[in-house]
């Protein structure tokens, strides 16, 4: 005959029903660790996950039963042929993580004991940690702070049911401030690795500055209407002037007569510095785009690490920018640049379509006929814009296949884009070769700490003619017909009722200034935290006296802290214990007694195991000794402690005689 399984004790946490504190506890962390997750999932998927908690605090507050599990194994089949459906896979990292938010409402929906809450737990932590693979910034760690909080506060719940809301929630305070020194030492000395945060590439579209290798009438309007930050820019000083915050990035070269295109880039060694110019040394911090492109004031005079130049002056990385990166910069502006250039680049630069644009072409040839002079030709370019009445808008009207001709001679009315496409293409048809540059102009200084933050609303499209012993000039043809371009920004450039980003709309100010304080914050965040690299935590094992460390030092280096740090908390924990906890004194007055009739307490020995054994030598003082074990228990583990309680607790421990 087979021995009865044993009957599981009554305070396991498998014996014990969940309680409603503990059940709401459960879901306040599963729905703060899940929110994030469901703006990214499909939104039935989201009303599902709903719909089953909230089925859950249904059958507590009517007491019915729990569904069957044939019922929740069809909802679980059911909704991962749906996340099949939208995926076409099921261990991606969106669809895998978007299953792991249904499966809790379905582990919810089924925890009927503490070891259920416990294991839903687990999984509540586990959504916390994937949260972190899309998104780092501070919200998402305050967000993910609170749910961290409210599952410590639920644990320790399930593991003392006797004691109150107000004393579980000092409880997790008191781990949590004790787990922080040792999870901060992790961040500081766990060797780190290349790459994205846990060697994940970021998904293709997340973080995509709205910049692209090809521009057309509309495209960087589109960009500019976006206040999206690009990158920020450290100059630890004096900040260039507004007409020299020029921020290089793609170069066009060739023309289909609508769009212009980037075309193949070649490398190049760097270039010999410009003459002359101020030279301005900062720390550029540039969001992912996905793109291979490093922005730089112009003219860049140092290649950052792990990048390259270009013949037409541009710096790549050799990676796509998948991640935040963080890199130094010299810049020369209003420098001499080199005017030696290759006579292929230079007949690629005067290429046009035939028969595109006749009008704009025949006005070019015109010009060309009075004088051939390329300066001439670039001041006549100069002034037509300059006088011509453009308009400068954000709204540009739509223009069809020629559309330079439509700029030039019907509309007047356009973006930065409309201005650049237009006047490249009279220099090209005045035989001046001319490329489209686009990048960022200005930046809006941050009182705070000085930073110069970029967003996309500061988007902007230059053009480069080349003169001979000159080499590549810029010229700004926006600029030229809207001079306060350069000097006041885009607000205060295009006409009043544009369809400005938010927080660039005048009647907003003090919000601006608000989102000033917050970038200061966000900019130290992702210098300290997020950018915290090998090379920086290299930099800190040297200080502590490990140069060149490998991960094998840093792991010794890791443990023996953390050895240290346990022995300092647990011998400070314990002489804490002894000097300001009653019953814990009251405890070791009681063991003392009994010590002196011969029965010491072994190490491994608990409360209720030791009491036994002395009951059993001392059976007259049996009773006594029972009961100042039970007590100690009740007030140790267990409820809340009174005073009464405490004080029944000393006057045993002295009326006790052991004889």
């Amino acid at each position: 005959m087979n021995a009865a399984a044993p009957a599981a004790h009554p305070l396991a946490p498998e014996a014990r029903v969940v309680r409603g504190r503990d059940l709401a506890g459960l879901l306040l962390a599963l729905l703060l660790a899940a929110a994030p997750h469901a703006l990214r999932a499909p939104w039935w998927l989201t009303v599902l996950t709903l719909a089953l908690y909230g089925w859950r605090i249904a059958v507590l507050f009517n007491r019915r039963e729990l569904p069957r599990h044939a019922y929740i194994l069809l909802i679980a089949f059911a909704a991962m042929a749906g996340v099949w459906m939208e995926y076409r896979m099921l261990f991606g990292r969106i669809p895998g993580i978007t299953l792991l938010v249904l499966f809790s409402g379905l582990k919810v929906l089924e925890t009927r004991t503490h070891r259920d809450v416990v294991v839903a737990a687990f999984l509540c932590c586990f959504l916390i940690i994937t949260n972190f693979l899309f998104v780092q910034d501070i919200p998402a760690a305050l967000l993910m702070v609170a749910a961290i909080f409210a599952i410590t506060v639920t644990l320790v719940g399930c593991n003392a049911p006797g004691r109150s809301m107000r004393t579980d929630l000092r409880t997790a305070g008191v781990l949590l401030a004790q787990a922080a020194p040792v999870a901060l030492i992790l961040f500081l000395l766990f060797p780190r690795v290349q790459g994205p945060m846990w060697g994940l590439p970021q998904d293709s579209r997340i973080g995509v500055t709205g910049l692209s290798d090809t521009m057309s009438p509309g495209n960087v309007s589109e960009v500019a209407l976006s206040d999206a930050l690009a990158f920020r820019a450290d100059f630890g000083g004096e900040l260039p002037t507004p007409r020299q915050r020029y921020w290089r990035g793609p170069v066009m070269w060739d023309f289909d007569g609508r769009t212009w295109h980037a075309g193949p880039t070649l490398r190049r060694q760097p270039p010999p510095p410009p003459q002359g110019g101020r030279t301005y040394r900062y720390v550029m911090v540039i969001e992912p785009h996905q793109r291979q492109w490093i922005f730089a004031l112009e003219t860049a005079a140092q290649l950052p690490a792990d990048s390259r130049f270009t013949l037409d002056g541009q710096i790549l990385s050799v990676q796509p920018l998948r991640a935040r990166v963080r890199y130094d910069m010299v810049s020369i502006a209003d420098g001499q640049p080199d005017a030696r250039e290759y006579a292929s680049l230079l007949d690629r630069a005067l290429q046009l379509p035939p028969d595109s644009n006749p009008r704009t072409a025949a006005l070019a040839a015109q010009w060309h006929r009075e004088s051939s002079d390329p300066v001439t030709l670039l001041g006549r370019a100069i002034d037509y814009f300059r006088s011509g009445g453009f308009d400068y808008t954000l709204e540009p009207p739509p223009l069809g296949q020629e559309a330079v001709d439509e700029f030039l001679f019907n509309t007047r009315s356009g973006f930065c884009e409309h201005f650049s496409s237009a006047f490249a293409v009279l220099m090209r048809a005045a035989g001046v070769p001319a490329r489209i540059v686009t990048g960022y102009l200005g930046g809006d200084p941050n009182p705070m700490d000085g930073i110069l933050t970029v967003r996309q609303s500061d988007a902007h499209a230059w053009v480069e003619v080349y003169l001979a012993g000159r080499g590549w000039v810029r010229v700004d043809p926006t600029a030229a017909a809207v001079p306060g371009r350069l000097d006041f920004g885009l607000a205060r450039s295009v006409p009043q009722g544009s369809a400005l980003p938010f927080l660039m709309r005048p009647q907003f100010d003090w919000l601006r200034s608000l989102r000033h304080g917050w970038d200061a914050v966000a900019h130290q965040w992702n210098l300290r935290v997020l950018g915290y690299n090998t090379a920086r935590q290299r930099e800190l094992m040297s200080w502590l006296g490990v140069p060149q460390a490998d991960w094998q030092e840093m792991i010794a280096t890791l443990v023996a802290v953390l050895g240290v740090l346990a022995f300092l908390l647990f011998a400070w924990t314990m002489q804490r214990v002894e000097r300001t906890d009653p019953v814990q004194r009251a405890w070791l007055r009681f063991c003392e007694a009994l010590a002196r009739r011969g029965i010491e307490r072994e190490p491994h020995e608990g409360p209720r195991d030791f009491a036994e054994r002395a009951a059993r030598r001392l059976p007259g003082a049996g009773t006594s000794i029972r009961r100042i074990s039970a007590l100690y228990i009740d007030l140790r583990y267990g409820r809340d402690r009174s005073r009464t309680d405490v004080e029944e607790l000393r006057q045993r421990v002295r009326e006790l005689k052991p004889a």
